[in-house]
């Protein structure tokens, strides 16, 4: 049964992160859970303690008392656990972490969440640079809930490897995400009519709350008119001149909305892979959305899950320090495009793409791998198994997305 006790992969990342650091942060989109996360960490330590800064209780302690993690009191003599939820509100609070860190990272393991982009907050006063490791919670996905991951060395050897089990029980799962998205409450849930009450409300509550009281934005309307258009975008690259005339605003505007959304991760986005790809186009980038079931259009939508797979994975990696991962898509100025690339250390490792029922290889995938000379892939919404079809002396892999999605390491 799912639900918000297990979330085993995070927990396996956070136990291998904080026996080298002392102070970890813990990022990801508002209302995944970070939370409860931290709870169930907690529930580790003999000695905890937890801050939320919303609270106006504890930020009259802080106040009061910065160092106020001092006055815990001790059930043994081991290292207490202080989680610190949403500080990055606190104005100074890089470098509050900053002194508490070179004070006491020998005596406390610190755990610091946010719904913002704690990683990108760093900008003048004291860097935090080395003092921290960073990790990241994401709505459910099928590669969690599926519960059939991967090594990611085995995974490497061979991106094309493939089971066919449990059919039913993930196509099940892979609907109730297309359906009810990935965040918890709704997924949990498990009715479309709360799913539709939530949304209607996060993207609302996100925007006009953190995002206006931490940016000081004055065009909210814009802004979330805006928001409203991505799902259409979704597939393409984004023409941010185009998006500028539709809201008549300027080009800045929507290009600093955009990085806005990415901040508070409304939106994710992935950039052109140029490398050995002759006109390759340069500049624009593909956007995805958090919350995948507001595309309507469904081969628009299956790309986005996909797309979410894969970012959960590579981000999953680069935190464990596996790599340096980066998902990318390519497309030419004669249009032929392949969705997804994952690169390491930009070493091109698989292509994937995305097609809703087409089970041909498509013409641009057969050209790009011929290219590249690197495994690919194509995943369909429905097949009843898969195929392994050739490319020169190279294959592709032609399999439904929830049995290659749900093994991803």
């Amino acid at each position: 049964m799912v639900n918000m006790e297990n979330r085993a992969p995070y927990i396996r990342i956070w136990q291998e992160l904080a026996v080298d650091k002392s102070m970890i942060f813990l990022v990801g989109p508002r209302q995944t859970g970070k939370t409860t996360l931290a709870q169930i960490i907690s529930g580790s330590f003999a000695n905890s303690l937890y801050f939320n800064w919303d609270i106006a209780g504890h930020r009259t302690k802080f106040i009061q008392n910065p160092n106020f993690f001092e006055t815990l009191e001790r059930r043994d003599s081991s290292t207490p656990l202080i989680v610190l939820d949403e500080i990055h509100k606190y104005s100074d609070w890089k470098n509050y972490l900053k002194g508490i860190y070179d004070l006491f990272h020998d005596n406390y393991q610190f755990l610091v969440s946010g719904s913002g982009r704690l990683d990108l907050y760093q900008r003048g006063g004291d860097s935090l640079a080395g003092r921290y490791f960073l990790f990241h919670l994401w709505p459910f996905t099928i590669a969690e809930l599926g519960k059939r991951n991967k090594e990611v060395g085995s995974f490497l050897d061979d991106p094309l490897q493939i089971e066919m089990e449990r059919t039913d029980e993930l196509k099940e799962i892979w609907s109730g995400l297309a359906e009810l998205s990935g965040f918890p409450e709704p997924y949990l849930a498990g009715k479309t009519t709360t799913y539709r009450r939530w949304s209607n409300t996060y993207s609302q509550q996100l925007i006009r709350e953190d995002i206006r009281d931490l940016t000081g934005v004055k065009s909210v309307a814009d802004m979330e008119t805006l928001y409203l258009l991505l799902p259409s975008k979704v597939g393409n690259p984004i023409s941010i001149p185009s998006l500028a005339g539709d809201l008549k605003v300027s080009y800045n505007s929507v290009r600093s909305w955009l990085s806005v959304f990415e901040r508070f991760f409304l939106i994710f986005s992935i950039p052109p892979w140029t490398m050995k790809v002759a006109r390759a186009i340069q500049k624009e980038r593909k956007v995805y959305l958090w919350d995948a079931p507001r595309i309507k259009e469904p081969a628009a939508r299956f790309e986005n899950m996909v797309a979410l797979e894969l970012y959960r994975a590579i981000t999953a990696w680069n935190d464990m320090g596996y790599g340096s991962f980066s998902l990318h898509f390519i497309k030419n100025k004669e249009q032929q495009e392949v969705d997804f690339l994952i690169a390491n250390d930009g070493e091109p490792l698989v292509l994937i793409e995305a097609k809703l029922s087409d089970t041909e290889p498509s013409s641009a995938l057969k050209k790009f791998q011929g290219v590249l000379k690197i495994p690919a892939t194509q995943l369909v919404e429905e097949s009843k198994g898969y195929r392994m079809m050739s490319n020169g002396d190279r294959h592709i892999l032609i399999a439904p997305a929830y049995q290659w999605l749900s093994s991803l390491p």
